[in-house]
């Protein structure tokens, strides 16, 4: 299990209306079954996983959440959820506009890309680095717009939509973002997860 699916979890209430957008196999949808209760959708692109879930009987469709999307009437789910896919979007700015139509709060969780150990990579090595949280290399990699804490902190203020929630994973141990240790959280931690709504 993916050290954020907890954390996903406390920030959803329980008999939720969720959607898990880039579902992949359907592990957070199974979890959060578990945990919450919820009635979960999931929409993925890879016609594979898709497979995956639906014999898991699991509720999926198949789909690209940058177009996609549309097919869903406002605000009909309690929760989006976007697990560490955001940087794979051509047009991120979009899907995170259709995330906060469609439901009353998104999830989104991003790889940071301002971790320390990243960094040091880049500075000594000279290469792009893989971790956990970044592990295909860079010519296979379906990460585009790979950016971090701090830019996403900027990105809702510039975008004009709330963070009712910031918290940052480090060694899978979550405290909480504020902007008083803003560059701290994005210097030492692998992993954004961030409630946000209109």
């Amino acid at each position: 299990m993916k050290p954020e699916f907890k954390i996903i979890s406390n920030l959803i209430n329980k008999n939720a209306h969720v959607l898990d957008v880039g579902c992949g196999d359907g592990v957070l949808m199974e979890f959060l079954l578990k945990e919450k209760k919820v009635n979960i959708r999931g929409i993925e692109i890879s016609k594979a996983k898709v497979q995956n879930c639906i014999a898991k009987g699991l509720t999926i469709i198949e789909g690209n959440a940058e177009k996609d999307l549309k097919q869903f009437p406002d605000n009909s789910f309690d929760y989006v959820v976007l697990s560490q896919t955001l940087q794979a979007f051509l047009n991120p700015e979009k899907v995170i506009n259709e995330l906060l139509r469609v439901g009353k709060q998104a999830i989104v969780t991003i790889p940071n890309f301002g971790y320390w150990k990243i960094r040091l990579h880049l500075l000594f090595k000279g290469t792009m680095p893989v971790t956990r949280t970044l592990p295909d290399e860079w010519y296979n990699t379906p990460n585009i717009h790979l950016c971090t804490i701090k830019d996403f902190v900027y990105f809702s203020k510039t975008k004009n939509f709330k963070l009712s929630k910031s918290i940052a994973l480090k060694n899978d141990k979550p405290t909480y973002i504020k902007k008083s240790n803003l560059n701290f959280k994005n210097l030492s931690s692998n992993l954004g997860i961030f409630l946000i709504e209109r």
